[in-house]
Protein backbone atom coordinates (compact mmCIF):
# COMPACT_ATOMS: atom_id res chain seq x y z
CA UNK A 1 0.00 0.00 0.00
CA UNK A 2 2.82 2.28 0.91
CA UNK A 3 4.77 1.65 -2.19
CA UNK A 4 1.03 2.37 -4.20
CA UNK A 5 1.08 5.75 -2.93
CA UNK A 6 4.52 6.49 -3.74
CA UNK A 7 3.65 5.92 -7.16
CA UNK A 8 0.52 8.08 -7.48
CA UNK A 9 2.18 10.85 -5.84
CA UNK A 10 5.18 10.80 -8.33
CA UNK A 11 2.93 10.71 -11.03
CA UNK A 12 1.02 13.48 -9.47
CA UNK A 13 4.20 15.51 -9.40
CA UNK A 14 5.27 14.58 -12.87
CA UNK A 15 1.87 16.06 -14.05
CA UNK A 16 2.30 18.84 -12.35
CA UNK A 17 5.88 19.98 -13.11
CA UNK A 18 4.72 18.99 -16.89
CA UNK A 19 1.23 21.69 -16.28
CA UNK A 20 4.11 23.97 -15.57
CA UNK A 21 6.61 23.80 -17.60
CA UNK A 22 3.37 23.42 -20.30
CA UNK A 23 2.51 27.21 -18.77
CA UNK A 24 6.19 28.64 -18.49
CA UNK A 25 6.90 27.83 -22.38
CA UNK A 26 3.27 29.65 -23.26
CA UNK A 27 3.80 32.62 -20.91
CA UNK A 28 7.06 33.02 -22.85
CA UNK A 29 5.92 33.32 -26.17
CA UNK A 30 6.79 36.39 -27.96
CA UNK A 31 4.79 37.30 -30.82
CA UNK A 32 6.74 38.82 -33.95
CA UNK A 33 4.50 41.06 -35.86
CA UNK A 34 4.54 38.12 -38.41
CA UNK A 35 2.86 35.81 -35.93
CA UNK A 36 0.64 38.62 -34.78
CA UNK A 37 -0.50 38.96 -38.44
CA UNK A 38 -0.72 35.20 -39.43
CA UNK A 39 -2.68 34.56 -36.22
CA UNK A 40 -5.57 37.78 -36.48
CA UNK A 41 -6.38 36.02 -40.04
CA UNK A 42 -7.39 32.85 -38.40
CA UNK A 43 -9.00 34.61 -35.78
CA UNK A 44 -10.30 37.84 -35.80
CA UNK A 45 -13.87 38.52 -35.93
CA UNK A 46 -14.10 41.02 -38.57
CA UNK A 47 -11.91 38.92 -40.97
CA UNK A 48 -14.02 35.92 -40.02
CA UNK A 49 -17.73 38.10 -41.00
CA UNK A 50 -16.05 39.30 -44.19
CA UNK A 51 -15.39 35.46 -44.93
CA UNK A 52 -18.12 34.25 -44.51
CA UNK A 53 -20.28 36.76 -46.36
CA UNK A 54 -17.76 35.66 -49.26
CA UNK A 55 -18.75 31.92 -48.76
CA UNK A 56 -23.04 32.99 -48.69
CA UNK A 57 -22.13 34.40 -52.27
CA UNK A 58 -20.80 31.21 -53.26
CA UNK A 59 -23.59 29.84 -52.17
CA UNK A 60 -25.96 32.00 -53.93
CA UNK A 61 -24.18 31.02 -56.95
CA UNK A 62 -24.49 27.70 -56.47
CA UNK A 63 -27.88 28.19 -56.01
CA UNK A 64 -28.27 30.54 -59.22
CA UNK A 65 -26.69 28.09 -61.77
CA UNK A 66 -29.17 24.82 -60.26
CA UNK A 67 -32.07 27.13 -61.05
CA UNK A 68 -31.87 26.21 -64.35
CA UNK A 69 -32.60 22.62 -63.63
CA UNK A 70 -36.06 21.55 -63.99
CA UNK A 71 -37.87 20.58 -60.19
CA UNK A 72 -38.92 16.92 -59.13
CA UNK A 73 -42.19 17.42 -56.51
CA UNK A 74 -44.05 13.91 -55.27
CA UNK A 75 -47.52 14.33 -54.15
CA UNK A 76 -50.30 11.99 -52.56
CA UNK A 77 -52.87 12.37 -51.33
CA UNK A 78 -56.38 10.18 -49.65
CA UNK A 79 -59.83 11.63 -50.10
CA UNK A 80 -63.05 10.48 -48.41
CA UNK A 81 -66.58 11.87 -49.65
CA UNK A 82 -70.19 11.15 -49.20
CA UNK A 83 -73.26 12.04 -51.00
CA UNK A 84 -73.45 13.25 -54.93
CA UNK A 85 -70.02 14.20 -55.91
CA UNK A 86 -67.42 13.91 -58.84
CA UNK A 87 -65.24 10.79 -58.17
CA UNK A 88 -61.42 12.15 -58.89
CA UNK A 89 -60.75 9.32 -60.36
CA UNK A 90 -63.32 8.45 -63.25
CA UNK A 91 -64.23 11.96 -62.78
CA UNK A 92 -68.13 10.60 -63.15
CA UNK A 93 -71.06 11.64 -60.91
CA UNK A 94 -72.34 9.42 -57.87
CA UNK A 95 -73.70 9.28 -54.63
CA UNK A 96 -72.00 7.04 -52.59
CA UNK A 97 -69.06 7.24 -50.25
CA UNK A 98 -65.96 7.03 -52.14
CA UNK A 99 -62.08 6.42 -50.61
CA UNK A 100 -59.66 7.09 -53.13
CA UNK A 101 -55.87 7.69 -53.41
CA UNK A 102 -53.82 10.16 -55.78
CA UNK A 103 -50.15 9.89 -56.75
CA UNK A 104 -48.24 11.79 -58.32
CA UNK A 105 -44.69 13.18 -59.39
CA UNK A 106 -44.97 16.34 -60.89
CA UNK A 107 -41.57 18.55 -62.84
CA UNK A 108 -41.22 21.84 -64.44
CA UNK A 109 -38.34 23.41 -66.16
CA UNK A 110 -38.25 27.13 -66.80
CA UNK A 111 -36.74 27.63 -71.25
CA UNK A 112 -36.91 31.07 -70.98
CA UNK A 113 -37.23 34.06 -68.74
CA UNK A 114 -36.22 37.00 -70.56
CA UNK A 115 -32.66 35.82 -69.74
CA UNK A 116 -32.76 36.03 -66.45
CA UNK A 117 -31.66 33.48 -65.09
CA UNK A 118 -28.42 33.69 -66.87
CA UNK A 119 -27.85 37.59 -66.15
CA UNK A 120 -28.83 36.43 -62.18
CA UNK A 121 -25.94 33.91 -62.43
CA UNK A 122 -23.32 36.08 -64.22
CA UNK A 123 -24.46 38.79 -61.07
CA UNK A 124 -24.26 35.97 -58.64
CA UNK A 125 -20.61 35.56 -60.02
CA UNK A 126 -19.67 38.88 -59.65
CA UNK A 127 -21.13 39.11 -56.53
CA UNK A 128 -18.74 35.97 -55.26
CA UNK A 129 -15.51 37.88 -56.98
CA UNK A 130 -17.08 41.46 -55.31
CA UNK A 131 -17.03 39.71 -52.13
CA UNK A 132 -14.13 37.84 -51.98
CA UNK A 133 -12.23 41.40 -52.80
CA UNK A 134 -13.86 42.56 -49.98
CA UNK A 135 -12.87 39.73 -47.54
CA UNK A 136 -9.37 40.78 -48.68
CA UNK A 137 -10.34 44.36 -47.68
CA UNK A 138 -11.04 43.21 -44.37
CA UNK A 139 -7.79 41.60 -44.09
CA UNK A 140 -5.74 44.46 -45.31
CA UNK A 141 -7.35 46.70 -42.80
CA UNK A 142 -6.62 44.29 -39.73
CA UNK A 143 -2.90 44.41 -40.81
CA UNK A 144 -2.64 47.53 -40.80
CA UNK A 145 -4.37 48.04 -37.86
CA UNK A 146 -2.04 45.62 -36.25
CA UNK A 147 0.76 47.30 -37.85
CA UNK A 148 0.01 50.52 -35.95
CA UNK A 149 -0.58 48.84 -32.36
CA UNK A 150 2.18 46.49 -33.02
CA UNK A 151 4.59 49.75 -33.53
CA UNK A 152 2.25 52.15 -30.88
CA UNK A 153 3.22 49.14 -28.19
CA UNK A 154 6.78 49.19 -29.14
CA UNK A 155 7.73 52.95 -28.60
CA UNK A 156 5.64 52.77 -25.57
CA UNK A 157 7.66 49.73 -23.99
CA UNK A 158 10.70 52.09 -24.56
CA UNK A 159 9.19 55.16 -23.21
CA UNK A 160 9.01 52.81 -20.55
CA UNK A 161 12.56 52.38 -20.12
CA UNK A 162 13.31 56.29 -21.25
CA UNK A 163 11.15 56.66 -18.01
CA UNK A 164 13.08 54.09 -15.75
CA UNK A 165 16.23 55.57 -16.84
CA UNK A 166 15.16 59.50 -16.23
CA UNK A 167 14.03 57.99 -12.27
CA UNK A 168 17.09 56.04 -11.99
CA UNK A 169 19.05 59.04 -12.45
CA UNK A 170 17.18 61.69 -11.02
CA UNK A 171 17.12 59.79 -7.87
CA UNK A 172 21.06 59.22 -7.29
CA UNK A 173 20.72 63.18 -8.15
CA UNK A 174 18.68 63.49 -5.10
CA UNK A 175 20.97 61.37 -2.75
CA UNK A 176 23.84 63.63 -3.93
CA UNK A 177 21.74 66.65 -3.08
CA UNK A 178 20.84 65.43 0.04
CA UNK A 179 25.11 64.63 0.96
CA UNK A 180 25.79 68.66 -0.42
CA UNK A 181 22.40 69.76 1.29
CA UNK A 182 23.93 67.97 4.61
CA UNK A 183 27.26 69.70 3.90
CA UNK A 184 25.55 72.97 3.60
CA UNK A 185 26.52 73.82 -0.16
CA UNK A 186 23.16 73.93 -1.00
CA UNK A 187 19.86 75.33 -0.14
CA UNK A 188 17.02 73.36 0.75
CA UNK A 189 15.35 74.76 -2.27
CA UNK A 190 18.06 72.65 -4.45
CA UNK A 191 17.21 69.29 -2.23
CA UNK A 192 13.67 69.83 -2.95
CA UNK A 193 13.39 70.46 -6.70
CA UNK A 194 15.58 67.17 -6.74
CA UNK A 195 12.80 65.50 -4.95
CA UNK A 196 10.35 66.92 -7.06
CA UNK A 197 11.97 66.18 -10.03
CA UNK A 198 12.38 62.58 -8.80
CA UNK A 199 8.48 62.18 -7.93
CA UNK A 200 7.53 63.70 -11.60
CA UNK A 201 10.50 60.84 -13.06
CA UNK A 202 8.07 58.40 -10.90
CA UNK A 203 4.74 59.64 -11.97
CA UNK A 204 6.18 59.26 -15.64
CA UNK A 205 7.07 55.84 -15.03
CA UNK A 206 3.92 54.72 -13.75
CA UNK A 207 2.15 56.63 -16.52
CA UNK A 208 4.49 55.10 -19.80
CA UNK A 209 3.68 51.59 -18.36
CA UNK A 210 -0.51 52.05 -17.95
CA UNK A 211 0.09 53.05 -21.78
CA UNK A 212 1.96 50.26 -22.46
CA UNK A 213 -0.83 47.83 -20.84
CA UNK A 214 -3.01 50.28 -22.73
CA UNK A 215 -1.81 49.01 -25.78
CA UNK A 216 -1.27 45.66 -25.03
CA UNK A 217 -5.15 45.39 -24.50
CA UNK A 218 -5.71 46.69 -27.82
CA UNK A 219 -3.12 44.46 -29.83
CA UNK A 220 -4.57 41.17 -28.05
CA UNK A 221 -8.34 42.52 -28.90
CA UNK A 222 -7.22 42.81 -32.95
CA UNK A 223 -6.09 39.42 -31.76
CA UNK A 224 -9.20 38.24 -30.36
CA UNK A 225 -6.76 36.78 -27.60
CA UNK A 226 -8.14 36.06 -23.67
CA UNK A 227 -7.87 39.40 -21.25
CA UNK A 228 -5.94 36.81 -19.12
CA UNK A 229 -3.57 35.87 -21.59
CA UNK A 230 -0.25 36.85 -21.36
CA UNK A 231 1.50 38.92 -24.78
CA UNK A 232 4.65 39.92 -25.04
CA UNK A 233 5.91 41.17 -28.39
CA UNK A 234 9.29 41.44 -29.70
CA UNK A 235 11.82 44.20 -30.26
CA UNK A 236 12.87 45.61 -33.68
CA UNK A 237 16.72 46.38 -35.22
CA UNK A 238 16.90 50.04 -36.25
CA UNK A 239 16.17 50.31 -39.58
CA UNK A 240 18.90 52.90 -41.12
CA UNK A 241 17.93 51.95 -44.46
CA UNK A 242 14.98 53.92 -44.67
CA UNK A 243 16.92 56.83 -44.16
CA UNK A 244 18.13 56.93 -48.14
CA UNK A 245 14.74 55.09 -49.06
CA UNK A 246 14.02 56.45 -52.10
CA UNK A 247 10.08 56.94 -53.05
CA UNK A 248 8.85 56.75 -56.50
CA UNK A 249 5.26 58.97 -56.31
CA UNK A 250 3.78 58.06 -59.53
CA UNK A 251 4.62 54.10 -59.12
CA UNK A 252 3.60 54.13 -55.33
CA UNK A 253 0.35 55.72 -57.05
CA UNK A 254 0.31 53.02 -59.97
CA UNK A 255 0.47 49.63 -57.79
CA UNK A 256 -1.33 51.24 -55.21
CA UNK A 257 -4.54 51.06 -57.84
CA UNK A 258 -3.56 48.16 -59.14
CA UNK A 259 -2.77 46.53 -56.29
CA UNK A 260 -6.01 47.02 -53.68
CA UNK A 261 -8.86 45.12 -53.60
CA UNK A 262 -11.18 47.99 -52.60
CA UNK A 263 -10.38 49.46 -55.93
CA UNK A 264 -11.29 46.28 -57.95
CA UNK A 265 -14.04 45.93 -55.89
CA UNK A 266 -15.63 49.33 -56.51
CA UNK A 267 -15.23 48.32 -60.40
CA UNK A 268 -17.06 45.21 -60.10
CA UNK A 269 -19.95 46.63 -58.06
CA UNK A 270 -20.78 48.50 -61.50
CA UNK A 271 -20.92 45.26 -63.31
CA UNK A 272 -23.10 43.58 -60.75
CA UNK A 273 -25.45 46.55 -61.25
CA UNK A 274 -25.03 46.45 -64.39
CA UNK A 275 -26.09 42.99 -64.65
CA UNK A 276 -28.93 43.97 -62.44
CA UNK A 277 -30.45 46.49 -65.42
CA UNK A 278 -30.44 43.11 -67.62
CA UNK A 279 -32.26 41.33 -64.58
CA UNK A 280 -34.88 44.16 -64.85
CA UNK A 281 -35.05 44.54 -68.19
CA UNK A 282 -35.82 40.45 -68.64
CA UNK A 283 -39.37 41.14 -66.73
CA UNK A 284 -40.70 42.86 -69.99
CA UNK A 285 -39.92 39.20 -71.60
CA UNK A 286 -42.20 36.12 -71.91
CA UNK A 287 -41.20 33.39 -69.93
CA UNK A 288 -41.66 30.00 -71.13
CA UNK A 289 -41.49 26.49 -69.29
CA UNK A 290 -42.03 22.69 -70.05
CA UNK A 291 -43.98 20.98 -67.47
CA UNK A 292 -44.83 17.55 -66.97
CA UNK A 293 -46.16 15.16 -64.66
CA UNK A 294 -46.90 11.41 -64.08
CA UNK A 295 -49.22 9.53 -61.79
CA UNK A 296 -51.88 6.87 -60.67
CA UNK A 297 -54.80 6.84 -58.36
CA UNK A 298 -56.91 4.50 -56.74
CA UNK A 299 -61.02 4.80 -55.92
CA UNK A 300 -63.33 2.80 -53.57
CA UNK A 301 -66.42 2.38 -56.73
CA UNK A 302 -64.54 0.25 -59.04
CA UNK A 303 -64.21 -3.85 -58.23
CA UNK A 304 -60.82 -4.00 -59.16
CA UNK A 305 -57.94 -4.21 -56.03
CA UNK A 306 -55.35 -1.61 -55.94
CA UNK A 307 -52.58 -2.66 -57.27
CA UNK A 308 -54.51 -3.21 -60.78
CA UNK A 309 -56.38 0.10 -60.49
CA UNK A 310 -52.62 1.88 -60.40
CA UNK A 311 -51.93 0.28 -63.62
CA UNK A 312 -55.20 1.08 -65.35
CA UNK A 313 -55.09 4.51 -64.12
CA UNK A 314 -51.27 5.50 -64.87
CA UNK A 315 -50.88 8.81 -66.89
CA UNK A 316 -48.44 10.84 -68.20
CA UNK A 317 -48.71 14.56 -68.96
CA UNK A 318 -46.01 16.88 -71.07
CA UNK A 319 -46.83 20.64 -72.18
CA UNK A 320 -45.61 24.01 -72.52
CA UNK A 321 -46.60 26.96 -70.46
CA UNK A 322 -46.01 30.49 -71.79
CA UNK A 323 -47.07 33.25 -69.68
CA UNK A 324 -46.70 36.91 -71.53
CA UNK A 325 -46.08 40.02 -69.46
CA UNK A 326 -48.88 42.84 -69.88
CA UNK A 327 -49.50 44.93 -67.37
CA UNK A 328 -48.13 44.87 -63.30
CA UNK A 329 -48.98 47.91 -62.45
CA UNK A 330 -45.18 49.47 -63.68
CA UNK A 331 -43.02 47.25 -61.20
CA UNK A 332 -40.56 46.24 -64.11
CA UNK A 333 -40.61 50.06 -65.71
CA UNK A 334 -39.58 50.94 -61.69
CA UNK A 335 -37.40 47.91 -61.40
CA UNK A 336 -35.57 49.18 -64.34
CA UNK A 337 -35.29 52.73 -63.44
CA UNK A 338 -34.03 51.68 -60.17
CA UNK A 339 -31.00 49.97 -61.32
CA UNK A 340 -30.20 52.22 -63.93
CA UNK A 341 -29.56 54.98 -61.40
CA UNK A 342 -27.71 52.36 -59.42
CA UNK A 343 -25.10 52.23 -61.48
CA UNK A 344 -24.69 55.91 -62.04
CA UNK A 345 -24.09 55.74 -57.79
CA UNK A 346 -22.05 52.83 -58.46
CA UNK A 347 -19.96 54.77 -60.58
CA UNK A 348 -19.85 57.69 -57.96
CA UNK A 349 -18.98 54.98 -55.18
CA UNK A 350 -15.66 53.90 -57.89
CA UNK A 351 -14.27 57.30 -58.11
CA UNK A 352 -14.73 58.22 -54.18
CA UNK A 353 -12.68 54.63 -53.23
CA UNK A 354 -10.04 55.78 -56.17
CA UNK A 355 -10.03 59.27 -54.27
CA UNK A 356 -9.53 57.18 -50.70
CA UNK A 357 -6.89 54.96 -52.11
CA UNK A 358 -4.72 58.09 -53.34
CA UNK A 359 -5.67 60.44 -50.60
CA UNK A 360 -4.27 57.59 -48.05
CA UNK A 361 -1.15 56.85 -50.38
CA UNK A 362 -0.43 60.82 -50.51
CA UNK A 363 -0.65 61.09 -46.35
CA UNK A 364 1.93 58.11 -46.37
CA UNK A 365 3.70 59.25 -49.20
CA UNK A 366 4.50 62.99 -47.69
CA UNK A 367 4.73 61.49 -44.08
CA UNK A 368 7.16 59.08 -45.20
CA UNK A 369 9.11 61.85 -46.68
CA UNK A 370 8.55 64.14 -43.67
CA UNK A 371 9.98 61.51 -41.10
CA UNK A 372 12.84 60.70 -43.00
CA UNK A 373 14.16 64.16 -42.65
CA UNK A 374 12.14 63.83 -38.57
CA UNK A 375 14.37 61.34 -37.54
CA UNK A 376 18.04 62.43 -38.91
CA UNK A 377 16.86 65.61 -37.06
CA UNK A 378 15.66 63.89 -34.31
CA UNK A 379 19.15 61.88 -33.75
CA UNK A 380 21.32 64.85 -33.98
CA UNK A 381 18.89 66.81 -31.22
CA UNK A 382 19.10 63.44 -29.27
CA UNK A 383 22.82 63.38 -28.69
CA UNK A 384 23.57 66.98 -28.45
CA UNK A 385 20.85 66.52 -25.15
CA UNK A 386 22.64 63.64 -24.38
CA UNK A 387 26.18 64.81 -24.11
CA UNK A 388 24.94 68.65 -22.91
CA UNK A 389 23.15 66.50 -19.95
CA UNK A 390 26.45 64.32 -19.18
CA UNK A 391 28.23 67.51 -19.24
CA UNK A 392 25.56 68.89 -16.72
CA UNK A 393 26.17 66.24 -14.39
CA UNK A 394 29.63 66.54 -14.33
CA UNK A 395 29.25 70.04 -13.31
CA UNK A 396 26.54 69.38 -10.70
CA UNK A 397 28.69 66.63 -9.15
CA UNK A 398 31.33 69.39 -8.70
CA UNK A 399 28.33 72.13 -7.42
CA UNK A 400 29.13 74.18 -10.73
CA UNK A 401 25.60 73.97 -11.53
CA UNK A 402 22.25 74.20 -9.76
CA UNK A 403 19.75 71.72 -9.27
CA UNK A 404 17.38 73.84 -11.24
CA UNK A 405 19.48 73.96 -14.12
CA UNK A 406 20.55 70.57 -13.84
CA UNK A 407 16.57 69.39 -14.02
CA UNK A 408 16.17 71.55 -16.84
CA UNK A 409 19.05 69.98 -18.55
CA UNK A 410 17.58 66.47 -18.03
CA UNK A 411 13.99 67.60 -19.36
CA UNK A 412 15.85 68.54 -22.42
CA UNK A 413 17.20 65.88 -22.94
CA UNK A 414 14.15 63.54 -21.95
CA UNK A 415 11.83 65.75 -24.55
CA UNK A 416 15.15 64.69 -27.11
CA UNK A 417 14.59 61.04 -26.49
CA UNK A 418 10.68 61.08 -26.69
CA UNK A 419 11.10 63.14 -30.07
CA UNK A 420 13.79 60.50 -31.22
CA UNK A 421 11.80 57.46 -30.68
CA UNK A 422 8.63 58.92 -31.90
CA UNK A 423 10.50 59.84 -35.41
CA UNK A 424 11.79 56.75 -35.77
CA UNK A 425 8.42 54.58 -35.17
CA UNK A 426 6.50 57.24 -37.50
CA UNK A 427 9.47 56.96 -40.09
CA UNK A 428 8.84 52.65 -39.78
CA UNK A 429 4.77 53.06 -39.55
CA UNK A 430 4.66 55.18 -42.95
CA UNK A 431 7.25 53.59 -45.16
CA UNK A 432 6.08 50.16 -44.12
CA UNK A 433 2.38 51.46 -45.30
CA UNK A 434 3.92 52.38 -48.68
CA UNK A 435 5.15 49.07 -49.10
CA UNK A 436 1.69 47.51 -48.23
CA UNK A 437 0.12 49.54 -50.53
CA UNK A 438 1.79 48.26 -53.53
CA UNK A 439 1.58 44.69 -52.32
CA UNK A 440 5.10 44.12 -50.62
CA UNK A 441 4.88 41.91 -47.60
CA UNK A 442 5.37 43.93 -44.22
CA UNK A 443 8.75 42.81 -42.79
CA UNK A 444 10.09 44.75 -39.39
Amino acid sequence: MKQYIIIVTSILFAQLAFSQEAETTTASKIWSLEDCIAYAMENNITVKDATLNASISEVDYSKSKSARLPNLFGSASQNFSSGTSIDPITSDYVSDQIHSTNLGINSSMTLFQGNQLSNQIKQNKLLLEQNSLLAEEAKNSIVISILESYLQTLFSKEGIAIAESNLDASEKEVLRAKSRLDAGSIALTDYTEAQSQAATNKYNVIAAKNEYEQNIITLKQLLELSPLENLEIETIDENTDLLNLELNKEAIYTNALNYLPEVEASKTNIAVNEKELDIAKGGYLPTLSLIGSVGSGYTSINDNTFSDQLDVNFNQKLGLSLTIPIFNRNQTKAAVQTASLNIERAEIQKQTVEKEVIKKVETAYQNALSSQEQLIAAEVSKEAAEQSYNLAQKKYELGDLSTTDLVISQNTYTNAQQNYLQSKYLNILYHQLLQFYQGNEIKL
